[in-house]
């Protein structure tokens, strides 16, 4: 399992830098896993394509302003944190650079000394333990101090900072947005509901194990990080019951599919829970949850891509995405949406 089976030819300019004005006027690609045929169509046929009686499971996490530069306060020397999950209380983990000019006990200042960070533990990897220092409410504080953790591939400014965060966001705590979510609006939201699809809520703080690039050779060997989740009782007695009924499961995003075959996988049903996950979704896995995803389209080499892999076959998909770039669909964060069946 070669690292570089999961590679494709992508040119930079087909990398959304800006969000559509109209959410849900992204282009759909509808994958038929079974069949091995690819459609072009427009998100909004999302609602041609989900039957009464299954169940969109959406990820309602909130996006933090979690990237901070600040100072040292012994040398003056700039420090960029990026906080990725919280551990328990003010403890977080978190990614700092450049790491060489940090140590144990070291404080890193923000805003005037609004917000301090001390740093408890070095992990590696750029990965820290720290200690937030503050006075009043933290997420006000960050709301002050920080900004949106955009990937590294966009370099454009984001004007409307709510476009990187889904419409019904609501639990703060995610380092990155559940981009596949992203195109929803709520008026879409509703006429699924009035179809008779059940909406779910899940909640995944999205942190650094959806996003830290894979560098192993064998794919087998790379490490997932693990990710906070919670599950509600409404929400796992509406699967159960869909599934009972012969109801589909949509997984909205490859962190609800992560969420709902955590779950599973570990209990045999959906239960309501609150847990870490750091499952690793690669070809060879057998899927026990969800029966499609809603997902964009990933980077070469991640993770994500091989989750999708998993679920409808490596060549195949690297099918689609070829078919993809040929059609000029729009990639990563703010691009154009899949919906593989």
């Amino acid at each position: 399992m070669n690292i570089e089976d999961y590679n494709y030819d992508l040119p930079e300019q087909l990398i959304a830098q800006t969000p559509l004005k109209d959410r849900s006027s992204s282009r759909l690609l509808v994958v038929d896993k079974e069949t091995k045929t690819y459609e072009d169509k427009t998100f909004t046929d999302i609602l041609d394509l989900i039957n009464p009686g299954d169940a969109l499971v959406i990820n309602d996490t909130k996006v933090i302003p979690a990237r901070l530069i600040g100072f040292k306060e012994d040398t003056g020397a700039k420090i960029e944190i990026l906080l990725l999950k919280n551990i328990e209380g003010d403890r977080w983990e978190a990614l700092s650079k450049p790491m060489k000019r940090l140590h144990i006990g070291n404080i890193v200042t923000f805003g005037d000394g609004l917000l301090k960070v001390q740093i408890d533990e070095i992990i590696g990897e750029g990965i820290v333990h720290v200690t937030l220092l503050y006075s009043g409410i933290l997420m006000e504080v960050l709301d002050k101090l920080g900004t949106m953790p955009l990937p590294p591939y966009i370099h454009e400014e984001l004007n409307d900072q709510g476009r990187y965060q889904t419409v019904y966001a609501a639990n703060p705590g995610s380092a990155a947005a559940p981009t596949a979510g992203l195109h929803f609006t709520d008026e879409l939201l509703a006429k699924l509901e009035e179809k008779g699809i059940k909406i779910v809520h899940v909640t995944l703080h999205v942190g650094l194990g959806t996003f830290r690039p894979v560098e192993e050779n064998d794919i087998r060997d790379h490490k997932m990080h693990t990710e906070h989740f919670i599950m509600s009782e409404q929400s796992a007695k509406t699967l159960n019951e869909t599934k009972a009924k012969g109801g589909k499961i949509i997984g909205v995003g490859t962190t609800s599919v992560r969420t709902l075959e955590s779950i599973v996988q570990k209990y045999g049903k959906f239960v309501p829970c609150e847990e870490d996950t750091g499952i690793y979704i690669y070809p060879g896995y057998e899927f026990k949850a969800v029966d499609a995803i809603i997902t964009n389209f990933h980077l070469p080499k991640s993770t994500l891509i091989m989750l999708v892999s998993a679920f409808a076959g490596r060549e195949f998909i690297l099918d689609c995405y070829k078919h993809a770039v040929l059609e000029k669909y729009r990639f990563f964060s703010f691009g154009d949406a899949m919906f593989i069946k």
